[in-house]
């Protein structure tokens, strides 16, 4: 065993004497046997010459390890506090935030279906015009298709081609032009358009193309953002999207009863989407100031980096994920599919049976029909923060039972516009009309929530925010092929098709 004299304290240093040279350092006995000699040599040689400076990092930045490979990279001491004290979503800031953006991403839709007696009654009217037009018998229709083509289209366009730039430029853009349509549509409410009705029709069916173009690259960028955060933040814009119709309807009956005529109620109803359209717009931005948003941020990115090192770069596998998210896919996309075959076309349209019930006809749709199914909607979207029961193996069977809805709502007092009915009303009870139409709202929020929160989990983590704009895409996709079978009803009832049957 070598003797402590002749042992050296950092390797590489020679034998002779104590000497600094190039940085290197070896301490030696003088019992070692060196030589005078070399010892005066060392000692004529001035301290501090030729020596490096002092290196304060540890030994592998001298080897120049990839920051990766040591852990280290973007290390600030706020993240490292964040990584070992996970930050709390405190007062809820980010779930009310995203439910905020929930409300805004259905607003514009919400505002042209509640607001049908204005464009139907009022602005296409024959009393407003003068002449009998066919805009209003399929209005709905008509506006569900100008904003659902480009919201489809954008919708799943976003997926594959990141519309618009990075993150905020989408959701600002996006958001800037839906205000621009509202003022746009404030002002065709203000000025006198009964000369025009045909022009009016069409520049109300361009703005709302334009408006739903804007509103699928939004909508599909707040999923995807959602996605990021733990699963119950998708069922925050989901309860947001709720919210915004039971907003919408509720808005609708106050500008109607206290507005002093139709024009300034349309005036008022449509000034407060744009001051709704404004609050997103200023919230978007306090979200990256939120300790909670940017430590979730970072577990993604971390995420990303971890499985992806190897690919940097490369697309994700759009089929695979499809694959596997598919049956939340399906779920979510019957789901707005059943909904939106008789939500609002066919429930707008069912009038009251019983002369003596609580609701009178003035107010009967607007309970009844939109603020019912918001309202109901909202709630049963909300229990999923409490409740996620089928798990997402077995959701799929109630999702499909809610296809008996299709018959029912056309065995109610249904009397589309225009429409002489032939098929017998059998459900001529209002009571039981507004039940069917609680269930109906409650199954959908709440069935919704649960295939948009379950779509994200059934991937790999790197891939759910994929999996949430594939959801988002397919709720627009439920949404446009119901609004599409809704146009079959009204031919429908002008046939007694159950005496085919017999």
């Amino acid at each position: 065993m070598a003797s402590y004299d002749s042992q050296n304290l950092l390797p590489g240093t020679g034998g002779a004497g104590g000497r600094i040279n190039g940085g290197n350092i070896s301490v030696v006995s003088s019992r070692s046997g060196a030589t005078p000699a070399s010892h005066n040599e060392t000692e004529k040689v001035p301290f501090l010459e030729k020596m490096e400076p002092v290196r304060l990092t540890p030994a592998w930045e001298e080897h120049n390890l990839p920051n990766d490979e040591l852990n280290f990279r973007g290390m600030t001491m706020e993240r490292a506090k964040m990584e070992t004290n996970p930050p709390k979503d405190k007062l809820r800031l980010v779930f009310l935030t995203l439910m905020i953006h929930g409300i805004g991403t259905l607003m514009p839709w919400n505002m042209f279906i509640t607001a049908k007696s204005y464009f139907v009654d009022y602005k296409l009217s024959q009393n407003y015009t003068g002449v009998e037009l066919e805009y209003g018998t399929y209005f709905l229709a008509y506006v569900g298709f100008a904003s659902q083509v480009p919201n489809l289209l954008f919708n799943w366009l976003n997926i594959f081609m990141n519309l618009g730039g990075n993150l905020t430029k989408r959701i600002v853009y996006s958001i800037l032009i839906e205000v621009i349509v509202f003022v746009v549509t404030v002002v065709l409410a203000m000025i006198n358009s009964s000369e025009w009705p045909g022009a009016f029709f069409w520049i109300t069916m361009t703005t709302v193309v334009i408006l739903n173009m804007a509103g699928g690259i939004y909508q599909n960028t707040v999923y995807g953002m959602a996605a990021k955060l733990p699963f119950k933040y998708t069922g925050a814009v989901v309860l947001g999207s709720n919210i915004s119709g039971t907003f919408a309807s509720i808005i609708s009956i106050l500008s109607s009863q206290f507005a002093s005529s139709v024009r300034t109620a349309a005036i008022y109803y449509f000034i407060t989407a744009m001051f709704v359209l404004l609050l997103c717009f200023d919230t978007y931005f306090a979200l990256p100031l939120n300790k909670f948003y940017r430590y979730h941020e970072l577990l993604k990115e971390k995420e990303i980096e971890s499985n992806q090192r190897a690919n940097v770069g490369a697309r994700p596998p759009y089929w695979t994920i499809f694959k596997q998210a598919f049956p939340q896919l399906f779920n979510v996309f019957f789901v707005f599919f059943i909904t939106l075959a008789v939500f609002p076309a066919v429930h707008s349209d069912i009038k009251r049976s019983d002369g003596d019930f609580i609701i009178d006809d003035e107010l009967f749709v607007s309970i009844c029909c939109f603020l019912t199914f918001n309202v109901c909607a909202m709630l049963g979207s909300l229990l999923t923060s409490w409740v996620t029961w089928p798990k997402p193996k077995y959701l799929v069977w109630p999702v499909l039972l809610r296809a008996a809805f299709l018959p029912l709502f056309l065995f109610c007092n249904y009397q589309p516009l225009n429409i002489a009915r032939v098929l017998p009303v059998y459900i001529n009870h209002d009571w039981v009309y507004w039940g069917i139409a609680i269930v109906m709202a409650f199954s959908s929020g709440y069935f919704s929530s649960l295939g948009m929160m379950y779509a994200p989990q059934s991937v790999e983590p790197q891939y759910a925010m994929t999996a949430g704009m594939f959801a988002a895409a397919m709720l627009i996709t439920g949404i446009f092929t119901g609004i599409l079978f809704s146009m079959v009803f009204p031919l429908v009832v002008q046939y007694n098709f159950l005496e085919w049957l017999h």
